[in-house]
């Protein structure tokens, strides 16, 4: 087995990697040895689905998996009611323990669509952090000061702008890192806006002597469907991955020439050798853009539904596209009553809000029964229409007396 090779697949489009020759060891153990090694992720439940942002990591994790590795997807349904102030500018709401556990258990059955469940651990931080106690919650706040702590970018910078710092947050990086000592891990996993936390695993597994220092890979944050900010909800700029097929399949499809190869590096299972290619058959006339980013839509489609649903996915785009059809599976409304659009877009779910749909409709977006539409103050009468914004949502609306 080539292990080098396999760590130029590890280090695949990686931001960072913190102790390269201990990632090298551990494979290498496995294949002579025959020994497993274990991978840590922690993921807080605070929202109930997953994105292909989320799944950047998962994906890297998977391939460690066939390689050696066991996953410890660790679940933070104790630190998810404090929540990870990493990156926020401000103190964040605390979820109250039934909603965590609510989004704990969705996460359980998104996990498995890249992960292999044989070689996968559920692990929830309320197991170990509930036992901790107070005389433990000393013992850890004492091998950091509030100085390290404020080295973090975030921490600094609010304190600059007297803007409040609970000292529930500054706990949030030890309980991470303590998460590392109870699960004896030897890698962990997270987004380059972990750092600050990932590291504390690796120190504290020194402080409490469990006799290994983890290493780390940091991988970096996906870009959204605008190509410019990060993969996330709040930007509804992202792909869940408990969206319909039809729906992710369009939505890669949508992204931009440059972008597609961020998501081959970071989402794709094909090899280096395999993605070279397919940029050297591009450069050189033998692919269509068009053909390579259909098949990485159809690739990551079929890893969250099935081949048939994918395939399916595909011809209903082509014939929606190709022939100005409407999608065979619409969402159907019914209304009482006239209805200003703006609001019976947001009735639909095609829009968030009013003032989103308003955007909408001044940019020549929408249109209704395959007519643009620019008037932002458009009501609907009484009668059946088709609503549309942009190629992608749809939905049909009765309105009733």
């Amino acid at each position: 087995m080539d292990i080098k090779k396999i760590l130029a697949e590890v280090k695949r489009g990686c931001a960072e990697l913190i102790d390269e020759e201990r990632i090298e060891k551990l494979i290498k153990n496995y294949y002579e040895k025959g020994e497993n090694f274990f991978i840590k992720a922690g993921f807080d439940p605070t929202a109930p689905d997953l994105h292909l942002g989320h799944s950047v990591v998962l994906t890297k994790m998977a391939f460690l998996q066939k390689h050696g590795a066991i996953v410890q997807f660790l679940i933070g349904d104790f630190t998810g009611q404090i929540g990870d102030p990493s990156g926020k500018s401000a103190t964040r709401k605390k979820l109250d323990k039934e909603q965590v556990l609510i989004n704990a258990k969705t996460y359980e059955t998104q996990v498995f669509k890249v992960l292999d469940k044989e070689k996968t651990q559920i692990k929830f931080n309320s197991t170990w952090l509930n036992e901790l106690g107070a005389a433990g919650i000393v013992e850890l706040t004492s091998t950091f000061s509030v100085a390290r702590m404020l080295e973090r970018d975030d921490f600094t910078k609010r304190f600059k702008e007297q803007s409040p710092i609970s000292i529930c947050e500054f706990l949030y990086p030890l309980l991470q890192g303590y998460d590392s000592v109870a699960l004896k891990s030897d890698i962990e996993m997270g987004g380059t806006d972990q750092k600050f936390n990932l590291l504390m695993g690796r120190q504290l597994q020194r402080v409490y002597n469990i006799g290994k220092e983890q290493a780390v890979i940091m991988m970096p944050l996906l870009e959204g469907l605008d190509g410019v900010n990060k993969m996330s909800k709040s930007l509804n700029n992202y792909i869940g991955v408990t969206e319909k097929a039809n729906d992710m399949y369009a939505k890669i499809l949508s992204i931009s020439d440059e972008l597609m190869f961020r998501y081959y590096e970071l989402l794709s299972q094909k090899s280096l050798e395999q993605i070279a290619q397919i940029k050297k058959d591009i450069e050189q006339g033998n692919l269509h853009p068009k053909k390579a980013k259909e098949n990485l839509a159809l690739e990551i489609t079929e890893r969250f539904h099935s081949k048939e649903e994918a395939n399916n996915a595909k011809s209903e785009f082509d014939r929606i596209h190709s022939q100005n059809a409407l999608p065979s599976d619409m969402a159907e409304f019914e209304i009482q009553g006239k209805i200003w659009l703006a609001k019976a877009l947001v009735e639909c779910g095609l829009e968030s809000s009013t003032s989103a749909a308003r955007r909408s409709i001044i940019a020549n977006a929408v249109s209704v029964n395959s007519q643009k539409v620019s008037d932002e103050q458009m009501h609907l009468e009484q009668g059946e229409y088709i609503l549309q914004i942009g190629k992608r949502k749809f939905a049909k609306l009765k309105v009733k007396e």
